[in-house]
């Protein structure tokens, strides 16, 4: 009689599932933050004048693709101290989008532009590095509240972001038309029946399900549906066409190449003080944002605090993780939040299954029309799948701080961190008249200034007696 093969379960952190089970579970992970992975490469090579769909750009987001699936192996299995040992899946960070932006501002824009900006995130993700190997005796100014609280940010951060996707995108044209809210309630809607009254294989992957009945939908809409609509554009004052964002855009897999090599230093790197100092500022924000990200996947996946070795190596992962990014020509790369609420919703923890997402991009950087089928995935599909997940991290956040008991401390640490720093960052036009280091350090999501909130009140105010 044949012996069946001791498999593990999705939810335990350590051993193997058959590939049948692995690999659609990892692919949920690389559906959620495909997009987010590219969106800050296509911004700020923009705003560099490096024209969309040059040779360098089309190398960047290669690179991209394969750079994250690589740093997302040695997040997950570790070499040394380098990675967590924890279900994180690295991209390209949007955190660097304002900072680089400015950056590219000041210089000029242009390649040496994005080479400066390349040269600062090399630098700067080893500085991070060190940060991580000395972590531990830094861990007193992370206690669950202050954890907790960076982990409600990243997750309320988020939630505008999920909507807009749901509506379809808010930079087109066509957002919020009826169109793209049905495709997101149709996605929505499958992955809670499916998490819910479903047992078995079904329910796990709900979320990889979900988003195929939204691909299948969006296909028998381009049937029965006008793929076009007409609007006014506002500049020129004349009517324009455009296809409507939601038709799946066939022709964009049929143009993409097979086989693509990976191009080492598409752009040159530049070592320019405009660029190293606040980038190298961003990578101390962006490795307690890092923090807070381990906290969400320990405590909404695993029921438990983060230790010192997995937030040292979560964070050294990071750092080096960014400099060979840089190498390839692609911008910071760090944990995503997008997939620490994915596994908040799930619990699924297995390394093995999120391995095989991680093994995705990598052969999405090697395979570019491979690529191409993801990325024609309508904002509004991932958008129904987005609120969820990102809503989950929100509930990971009060998880950790309701960890220990609230008392009027930490109720003080919380709300001024939130109202305070959350909304300065969330609502940037307050701090037009600042000097532009603040502005780049407080001004866009909301985390940076509540992190650094959270972690001064935390410092300041006295320990409550205990009776």
């Amino acid at each position: 009689m044949k012996q069946e093969k001791n498999y593990s379960t999705p939810y335990d952190l350590d051993g193997k599932l058959p590939l049948k089970t692995a690999i659609p579970l990892g692919l949920q992970h690389v559906l959620a933050m495909f997009a987010g992975n590219l969106t800050p490469i296509l911004l700020i090579t923009g705003a560099c004048g490096i024209a969309a769909g040059s040779p360098d750009q089309v190398a960047i987001l290669q690179n991209a693709m394969l750079v994250a699936g690589l740093v997302t192996l040695v997040q997950l299995f570790a070499i040394g101290p380098v990675g967590g040992k924890l279900p994180i899946v690295m991209g390209t960070s949007s955190g660097f989008i304002g900072v680089c932006q400015s950056v590219a501002q000041v210089m000029g824009g242009g390649v040496i532009a994005y080479g400066a900006i390349l040269g600062a995130s090399l630098l700067g993700g080893l500085f991070e590095t060190v940060l991580g190997f000395f972590l531990k005796p830094l861990r007193k100014f992370f206690p669950s509240v202050v954890t907790g609280t960076v982990v409600l940010a990243i997750g309320l951060s988020l939630i505008g972001v999920g909507i807009g996707s749901f509506g379809g995108g808010s930079s087109a044209k066509d957002y919020g038309s009826l169109e793209n809210l049905f495709l997101g309630a149709v996605v929505l809607i499958s992955i809670v029946i499916l998490k819910h009254y479903v047992k078995g294989f079904a329910s796990v992957s709900s979320i990889l399900i979900g988003i195929i009945i939204g691909y299948v939908v969006a296909a028998i809409m381009g049937f029965l549906l006008p793929n076009t609509f007409t609007y006014l554009d506002a500049a020129t004052g004349e009517s324009a066409t455009l296809v409507k964002s939601w038709v799946l855009n066939w022709d964009k897999v049929r143009d993409a190449a097979w086989i693509a090599v990976p191009k080492l230093l598409p752009v040159k790197l530049v070592f320019d003080i405009r660029a190293i100092i606040p980038i190298g500022i961003m990578f101390i924000v962006t490795a307690v944002e890092t923090v807070g990200d381990i906290s969400g996947i320990t405590v909404g996946g695993m029921g438990r605090e983060a230790s010192d070795r997995e937030l040292s190596g979560g964070v050294m992962c990071d750092g080096l993780g960014s400099s060979f990014a840089a190498v390839f020509g692609v911008l910071p790369n760090t944990s995503f939040s997008q997939n620490v609420g994915l596994v908040g919703m799930t619990k699924i923890v297995n390394r093995f299954a999120i391995a095989t997402g991680g093994i995705f991009l990598v052969a999405c950087g090697l395979f570019p029309k491979l690529a191409a089928v993801v990325s024609i995935m309508p904002q509004s599909v991932l958008g129904g799948a987005a609120v969820m997940m990102f809503a989950s991290i929100v509930v990971s956040g009060i998880q950790l701080i309701t960890k220990e008991e609230v008392t009027a401390r930490s109720i003080t640490i919380v709300s001024v961190a939130l109202g305070l720093g959350y909304g300065l960052g969330a609502n940037a036009a307050v701090l037009t008249y600042l000097p532009e280091p603040i502005r780049l350090i407080f001004g866009g999501s909301g985390i940076v200034p509540a992190a650094l909130v959270a972690i001064l009140l935390n410092v300041l105010l006295p320990k409550e007696q205990k009776a």
